[in-house]
Parts: structure tokens; sequence; C-alpha cells
């Protein structure tokens, strides 16, 4: 197991690692060691997958980091042209975690770092000054004061990420803001009842949505960091209630492939668990009850779990879906679809390349050896592809999960 900082509510405001002025504690490449049983790609040296990871790096990071409207900020660029987002709280905490991993790689991580923290900060949701309005306009104005829950979470992990990095040097108090926004997840995005994860800032005991969620806000990893830095036990209800509606879903609706829809309703921990896939146009899409572009995250997820934790759970989550999808596609990664229904059919007219699907099974295969040959190539079919093919939600994906598949992921 690595050696990870342990972080509780009773440690002072800054990190505990040293290092010179200006250079990170953890400076990348980590070549972190994964918990017993995990594996990397193994038919290339170390130093191969730590080039493709700063080669893809500088690409993403010149194509999708941008200057504000307000000198000093920056976000991530929320790319298309219909869209009249330019960015989002999802891709502010993409980006947030990514430069924080990657520095020492990048001499300027620290200063886009910040960057990235005063857009987030000059962006707050209607209810905490803490979370952030989960989109903003091509004049930095922010469209809606929601919140997302997943760029909230991602945010704060990324915060305490920048305090293991440069907490001994920074005019930003990256913990202190990482303990309010994790103060105000807690108060406004976890169900108080069922201690689920919700999906944003604005579900109330009399929303419709109050004891739903989106699959893919349930980042177990992150839960843990913020139970070490907080020392607050409600995290561990968290978790552990998270993983059963999980492991409900799974057995419960897919039993064959194991997975998990990209909206669930109904959640009741009383009893017994009940939870339902959501209905068709819930939120988004009439695939909403299915694994479709949320839930293609969740096994990119839970597998970051098992990886620094060693977590049964996410060993037995992750099993079923590394054998369905190896059989669905016999083993060749240009048969995965972008889109399944919870059975494992593929879903209509999805036969084309999604990083964001292909990504995160790569991450799920490493929870296990006999996942190897299969690993390998899911590594070389990645790397293949061209960061101009494909958007932001696919590239960003891609390049978290590849820092994560190089063995260069680690837990604040």
């Amino acid at each position: 197991m690595a050696i990870l900082t342990m972080l509780t509510g009773s440690v002072p405001t800054t990190s505990t690692a040293f290092a010179a002025p200006d250079l990170p504690a953890r400076p990348f490449p980590q070549h972190t060691t994964y918990q017993e049983g995990a594996i990397l790609p193994n038919h290339i040296s170390q130093q191969g997958l730590d080039d493709s990871v700063r080669s893809f790096y500088l690409a993403w990071k010149e194509h999708y980091i941008r200057s504000g409207c307000t000198p000093g900020e920056k976000y991530v660029w929320f790319e298309g042209t219909k869209s009249s987002s330019i960015c989002v709280s999802e891709g502010q905490g993409y980006g947030m975690m990514i430069t924080a991993l990657m520095a020492g790689s990048d001499s300027t991580a620290q200063e886009t770092f910040d960057a990235l923290f005063r857009f987030y900060r000059s962006h707050p949701g209607t209810t905490s000054p803490h979370l952030m309005a989960w989109t903003q306009s091509r004049d930095c104005q922010s469209l809606d004061g929601s919140t997302a829950t997943d760029g909230d979470m991602d945010i704060a992990y990324s915060l305490l990420l920048a305090d293991a990095q440069w907490g001994q040097h920074s005019a930003i108090p990256y913990r202190q803001e990482a303990l309010e926004m994790i103060a105000a997840i807690r108060r406004e995005e976890i169900n108080p009842r069922t201690y689920t994860v919700m999906e944003s800032n604005h579900e109330t005991p009399r929303s419709e949505d109050f004891y739903d969620m989106r699959s893919s806000d349930f980042m177990p990893e992150h839960i843990r960091a913020f139970r070490r830095a907080t020392g607050d036990a409600v995290w561990d209800t968290v978790l552990d209630n998270n993983y059963r509606v999980f492991h409900y879903l799974q057995n419960t609706y897919s039993p064959d492939a194991g997975l998990i829809p990209d909206f669930i309703k109904n959640i009741s921990l009383a009893e017994t668990i009940t939870a339902v896939p959501a209905q068709p146009h819930y939120l988004e899409s009439k695939y909403d009850g299915l694994y479709n572009f949320n839930a293609c995250r969740v096994p990119w997820r839970i597998a970051a779990d098992f990886l620094v934790s060693g977590d049964q759970r996410a060993a037995d989550f992750l099993a079923p879906i590394n054998s369905w999808i190896r059989s669905t596609t016999k083993d060749n990664p240009d048969n995965i679809s972008a889109g399944y229904d919870l059975s494992g059919a593929d879903l209509p007219h999805r036969y084309f390349e999604a990083l964001c699907f292909i990504c995160p099974f790569a991450v799920s295969a490493m929870a296990s050896p006999e996942n190897q040959v299969w690993l390998n190539k899911l590594w070389d079919y990645i790397v293949d592809f061209k960061l101009k093919d494909f958007d932001y939600y696919d590239n960003s994906i891609k390049m978290i999960d590849m820092i994560i598949l190089s063995g260069n992921y680690w837990a604040p």
C-alpha cells in the first residue's frame, strides 16, 4: 500500500509534507504502489507510461485551460459550439485535480491551479459561497445558481491535493478552503435522511428528487479523503450507504453485466434497501435509467477506490463488470459501445468510439491480474486516439484515467 498523508480534523491547517518553496511535495511521476492485486499495463516501460501521460497533458492543457474574463482567473473550456456555456463545475473539478496531480512535470501547475481556484470562487452557487454554480456563459456569468455535486466533490478533493502539494508555501489556504467546501457539500448535497449523495444543492424534503441520485456522483475515494480531513464520522455512513445502494442495484437490475443506471430514484435504506433506475426523460434523455453518459464514469470512480483503499466492496462491484465487458467485446476494445442497457445489450446506433466509456473500463480492469492482457490492449487503444478527434468530456476523462492507469494517482 502507498504511504499516504493521513489528514484529520486535529492537524494544523497546512500540509505535513515539506518541500522547497515553489516545489510540489509530491511531483509527477509518483509511481504509487496501489493495493495488492492491482495491475498496471505491463507491456511497456514505466518511463513509456509516464511519457504518454506528459505528452497528452501538454496537449490537454493547451487546448482546454482558458483565461477568464477577470485577470488572474482561468477555467476549463466546455467545448462545443452549440452550447452557451464556456465552463461547467464538473470540468473545473477535472482541471483542478489534473493540475494538482501533474505538478512537478508542469512547473506552472500551482499558478494554473490558483487561477482555476479563483474562477471557481468567483462563481458561487446561490446557497453557499463554497459551492460552484454549475454553468457559466461566454461573458463569465453564472447561467444557473444551482450546483452539480460531482463538480463540487472534485473541486474539494483537488483542494486537499493542492494542500498536500503546496500547503507550506501558498497565499491560498487550500486546506481551510477544502474544509469549508466539504462542510457545504455535507450540508447541502448529502441527503440528511439516507446519507446518500444528492444531485445538487436544490433538493429539499419537498422536492420530487430528494431521494434520487446521479450514479456518477458517488466518489468513494473522495469520501474517504473528506473523512480523513474533517474527522467527521458521518462520511463513513455516506460511504457505507452508497455502496449498499450500488450493490443492491447491481444485483437486482443488472446481475449479468453489473451495470448501474445514470440516475437512481426513490432510495430508501429503512429495514430493507429499495432503489429503482430512473424512467426515460427523468432529467436528460430517454436513456436516464440505463448505462449512459453519466454512469459510464462509475467503473473509474469505484476502481480508484479499490486502488487506494483495497476495499473488498469495490473489488466485488467491479468483478462482474470486468467479466461482462470482456465477454461482450470478445476482448477487443474496438467493440466497446457508447452505452448499454442494464442487461448489457448495446444501445442502438452507438457504435462509435467514446473515451468516456472506454477509459473507465480500463481503470476497472486494473482491479485483477486476470485482466492483464485486456488492460494492455486498452492502454494501447486509448493512447492511439488524438485529442483533436474528441471533445472536452472524453479528453478530460482520458487525462485523469491515464494518470491512474500509469500508476501516478494518489490520495491526499
